[in-house]
């Protein structure tokens, strides 16, 4: 009997190295000129996958954010894996932006993953599995090919490729 090979397709965001870019910004928005005697700042909550920014203004939250992206770009982190929330009215005349952490492929994503891999004419059984996608197939190159299709589709969030067996 042939062997099966196999991989994983996931998306899964480091929230060490984000709670790291998070700590680091706001380590610059207390040391910048442009921020003096202003309430920017930023909090992470890792149990809901959100980071909530708070500041006086939009331009100033679109500073905040943008100083945000920077660390995280740093860290290594999939910026398409943060999608920013609108921006809120808050207390005191301020504004808030939530931005939510998506960890995991969602069920809708998978199957768009799937459909696409089962129309490229590969011979490779995608499968969904909770918040992720297996590939399994007796050719190590039908996966490969596989891997190669997948990174040239833009899904709206960043693909990792793991457990290649």
């Amino acid at each position: 009997m042939a062997q099966d090979f196999s991989f994983d397709v996931v998306s899964k965001v480091d929230l060490q190295g984000v709670e790291d870019a998070v700590n680091t910004c706001l380590k610059e928005i207390a040391n910048r000129f442009d921020f003096k005697g202003s309430i920017s700042k930023l909090e992470l909550d890792k149990k809901t996958g959100e980071i909530t920014l708070f500041s006086d203004d939009e331009y100033k939250l679109k500073s905040v954010y943008d100083i945000l992206q920077t660390r995280l770009v740093k860290r290594g982190a999939p910026l398409k894996n943060f999608v920013p929330g609108k921006v809120e009215l808050a207390t005191g005349s301020t504004v808030r932006q939530v931005v939510k952490i998506q960890q995991g492929i969602s069920t809708e994503k998978a199957k768009e993953i799937v459909q696409v891999v089962k129309q490229s004419g590969l011979k490779v059984q995608p499968s969904i599995q909770s918040d992720q996608v297996r590939v399994v197939s007796r050719s190590k190159d039908e996966l490969q090919q596989a891997i190669a299709l997948l990174k040239g589709k833009d899904f709206g969030l960043e693909l990792q490729f793991a457990n290649y067996r």
